[in-house]
């Protein structure tokens, strides 16, 4: 059974964030990344008597939360893993370890999460039919030069700062959670080095599980420690998540011919959408532009094309900042989808999840239009240093020519705010349990970023023209005028 006690902000609107910062508690900045974030904690006990927390963290000064976010987060903080109504698998597909946590409830194996675990988790794969929806996902860092990149604070990061910026592009909520480490090593680690062991497709994959259960038994033999494990060491700590896209093809994703890193994002740079947002006509043309010479065009589907191209364009802005701010390495290949119905009725859009390729047929007077609405969900190669950073590596922001008005003023008011050490600056240093030199990264990026995009501003080289729902409506956009310094 959970518990609940308050240490920090209590969920709020973003009027109301801004004045309740002051009570949040600031933690010192520790000297590598760690479970001692700051928020509305939730504990559990394991079956053994270890203690466990989930942690809603704390609201971001100026941030817009929607009802639904806040009621997963706080769903997720329900989950006891010990309760019996949740199992726990390792997953065993890509290259990064992670649990996947399966609702049991109302399900085929409802009351029998032991017998689930013996016999549907070594699969490894993301299974729906035995469980009542698509799973969890509980990720933690893992940083060998065996395995592949995971930095669990990145997502968690990366959600508080998509909300602040009220982005178009969804970045899935995320919360804290630890678990006792041999729990979680009895239960998910040991099965999935077993299960990923002689696989040569989870070369990476087994080297991650054989690190996570050394480490569980030997905690300090895992640097740094305080990145895997609770400072008592006893138990391990990650982030719970829940995507829900499917993986873009090469006309978003682009075709990743060149090879990983600085090739692939150049080969980003290509794709139709990014060829638009490259060019200095006006919106409309430069639309046209993008899918008469960008890659993957004739992906782009015809009865929607200019919109979803608006659609595009817009999540991409939001792409390229929140990844060069956080020294994304790992984007290219990792963008999904999520297939919405968009209509115009009575002079407002609105939407509903799509379901196939045919318009249901309450909407079908409407002349809906199909439209690909962009997540991304893997978020967990971001924020440390050890990470490059290849959208500034490739000059992705300074060849934008559109953008959105209003997270240029965000992006300039969270440069005057952290200048002047105000409350932003307070609270990415207090939350997210980041080390000095991950705070001091994101600092430099958001200072570089600002003065890039500002300096194209005063340039006259940027359109402020981004506002995909009213393309929808008009079928074109008026470039609103915009103050460069962002007032």
């Amino acid at each position: 059974m959970a518990t609940s006690g308050s240490t920090g902000l209590k969920a709020a609107r973003a009027s109301v964030a801004l004045l309740l910062f002051a009570s949040v508690p600031l933690t010192p900045t520790p000297a590598s990344a760690s479970s001692e974030v700051s928020g509305r904690t939730f504990a559990f006990r394991s079956a053994g008597g270890g203690e466990e927390r989930c942690i809603v963290l704390a609201r971001m000064p100026g941030a817009v939360y929607r009802d639904s976010e806040e009621r997963e987060e706080e769903a997720f903080c329900a989950i006891d893993f010990h309760a019996g109504t949740h199992a726990l698998c390792p997953k065993l597909f890509s290259t990064s370890p992670g649990t996947l946590v399966h609702d049991l409830r109302g399900g085929a194996y409802a009351g029998n999460m032991q017998r689930f675990e013996d016999e549907i988790c070594a699969r490894g794969h993301i299974v729906a039919r035995e469980a009542a929806d698509v799973p969890i996902s509980y990720k933690m860092s893992v940083n060998t030069r065996e395995s592949s990149a995971t930095f669990s604070n990145s997502s968690l990061v990366y959600y508080h700062f998509a909300r602040y910026f009220d982005a178009a592009v969804h970045v899935p909520p995320a919360v804290l959670r630890t678990m006792d480490r041999t729990a979680h090593q009895a239960r998910v680690s040991t099965l999935g080095a077993r299960e990923s062991a002689g696989r040569p497709a989870l070369r990476m994959n087994h080297a991650a599980w054989s690190t996570l259960v050394q480490a569980e038994s030997r905690p300090d033999s895992y640097s740094p420690t305080d990145e895997l494990f609770t400072p008592d060491r006893q138990a391990v700590f990650g982030v719970l998540l829940r995507p829900r896209g499917r993986q873009y093809g090469e006309e978003f994703n682009g075709s990743r011919r060149s090879g990983w890193g600085d090739g692939q994002s150049r080969d980003f740079q290509e794709t139709a959408p990014f060829v638009a947002l490259r060019s200095a006509e006006p919106l409309e043309r430069a639309i046209e532009e993008g899918l008469r010479s960008g890659h993957g065009a004739a992906a782009v589907a015809s009865a929607a094309r200019r919109e979803q191209m608006a659609f595009w364009m817009r999540e991409l802005v939001d792409i390229t900042l929140l990844d060069f701010i956080f020294s994304q390495q790992d984007r290219i290949g990792n963008i999904d989808y999520v297939a919405y119905w968009y209509w115009v009725e009575g002079g407002e859009v609105r939407r509903m999840p799509a379901h196939g390729t045919h318009a249901p047929d309450e909407i079908a007077r409407h002349a809906p239009r199909l439209i690909k609405r962009t997540e991304i969900g893997d978020n967990d190669a971001g924020v440390r240093t050890s990470y490059l950073n290849f959208s500034k590596r490739t000059g992705m922001l300074e060849k934008v020519r559109h953008y959105n008005a209003s997270t240029y003023r965000r992006l300039m008011a969270l440069d005057r705010d952290f200048a002047e050490r105000g409350p932003l600056w307070l609270y990415v240093r207090g939350t997210f349990g980041l080390s000095d030199a991950e705070f001091r990264q994101i600092e430099a990026n958001v200072r570089e970023a600002a003065t890039i995009l500002r300096s194209n501003c005063n340039a006259g080289k940027v359109r402020f023209d981004l506002e995909p729902e009213a393309f929808l409506v008009e079928g074109a956009v008026r470039e609103r005028a915009v103050d460069c310094a962002g007032h």
